[in-house]
């Protein structure tokens, strides 16, 4: 199944959309693109992650595979090509159940293959279009990690593939205002969810009591519940399990969910009752390696800068010894540019900390305590930089909240 319609620029916005549940889709910043991808040396670029999909599609995730691939006895990929300065050539390559999808909101690629059930398939159709628009010969840009062993199989008859994935992460490192708008909705409504679970947990509660009521708490609200990592009381255990809370102990939630793709990670912190003087003292310490990080959050500042200052401010209190920091950029992804540590707790290269900050890039900081007696205790915010500085969001509940209430 096929389907061709002429449209007008690539930067040109889809009418508004007639499900206020579902934002309009964009054309992706085609300029922008082609500039990359010509840095990158690359010609053509064939996308078969779901995330990076979604971007070049403008915001569009096939529902019927949001939370998982496998089908049959194969997956589902989907997967658009783009050849550099030529949208007229561009095609979306989907799920036959995804023909509906275009007729209620149309894709902005001129080419719409509705047609597969399975990796090789989509990538047989891919091969084909890639021979229509003459890529012979040209550096066709592949998603390795995403890429299925039989789908690359078949696309190894079209020479010149290349590895596309850095020039990828640099094209969603700069967020639109409408990607702002979607990150700012699910930190904040991961904000009001936690506050509501922590209000709501009672003594007796058990962790998978308070992890269920959260995940009602994020749905109720839109988004889409990741996970919870949750710990009580003394333990670092951030595993559900039948633990209870009890009167005097701290809960550390700590929850990632997505509103339209677009992910919240945040952490906060509850008692069952009110804070000591130790517990009002450790928790202003994580307070304090986050503020000198924040400090540093502002464009043209290289993000290197902000680890340093918050690891020296860090290593000057008495909780070091089992306080650690660490910072990512997000989006689309839970770990994406900036990549500002190296193998800090995940295995990639901090290759952007020298790098400086910029507008729309957005960044998770977070400071983990873990103490001996008391628990775990941390705080995970969630900044845009801005033009000036700066942006939090879902900057709400960041002291010791109340449960039981």
């Amino acid at each position: 199944m096929s389907a061709s319609e002429s449209h007008p620029s690539a930067q040109q916005a889809e009418p508004a959309s007639p499900d206020p549940a579902r934002p309009a889709l964009l054309r992706p910043d085609l300029a922008r693109i082609d500039r990359l991808m010509e840095a990158a040396g690359l010609d053509v670029l064939l996308v078969t992650s779901k995330h990076n999909v979604q971007y070049l599609l403008g915001g569009y995730r096939f529902i019927f595979f949001a939370a998982m691939d496998a089908i049959g006895h194969s997956r589902y990929l989907p997967v658009v090509i783009y050849r550099r300065g030529q949208p007229d050539q561009a095609a979306y390559i989907g799920n036959r159940m995804e023909g509906a999808e275009h007729a209620n909101h149309p894709f902005w690629t001129p080419t719409v293959l509705p047609a597969t059930w399975g990796a090789v398939d989509a990538a047989a159709l891919a091969l084909e279009h890639l021979q229509k628009i003459g890529a012979a010969g040209l550096r066709i840009g592949i998603e390795p990690s995403f890429l299925p062993v039989n789908a690359h199989q078949v696309l190894a008859a079209c020479p010149g593939l290349a590895d596309a994935t850095t020039m990828l992460e640099q094209m969603r490192a700069i967020k639109t205002p409408a990607e702002l708008a979607l990150l700012r909705q699910a930190s904040e409504l991961i904000t009001d969810a936690m506050m509501a679970t922590i209000g709501a947990a009672q003594d007796g509660w058990t962790k998978t009591r308070i992890i269920e009521e959260l995940r009602r708490q994020e749905t109720m609200r839109g988004l889409h519940f990741d996970y919870c990592l949750l710990t009580l009381g003394a333990s670092h255990n951030r595993a559900s399990s039948d633990q209870v809370w009890r009167a005097g102990e701290v809960l550390s939630i700590d929850s990632g969910g997505n509103y339209h793709g677009y992910i919240g990670d945040l952490c906060r912190m509850g008692l069952l009752g009110d804070p000591d003087g130790e517990l009002q003292d450790l928790l202003a310490q994580v307070e304090a390696v986050q503020q000198a990080a924040f400090a540093h959050v502002k464009p043209g500042i290289p993000g290197g800068v902000m680890i340093a200052e918050a690891e020296a401010v860090l290593r000057g209190l008495p909780a070091a010894p089992f306080t650690d920091f660490f910072a990512h950029g997000m989006g689309l992804i839970s770990h994406e540019v900036p990549f500002l540590m190296t193998n800090h707790p995940v295995a990639y290269e901090g290759v952007d900390a020298t790098r400086a900050l910029q507008e729309g890039m957005v960044i998770s900081v977070e400071t983990t305590m873990l103490h001996p007696t008391r628990g775990f205790i941390k705080l995970e915010d969630t900044l845009a930089v801005t033009a000036t500085g700066h942006e939090m969001f879902g900057d709400r509940g960041r002291g010791w909240n109340r449960g039981g209430i």
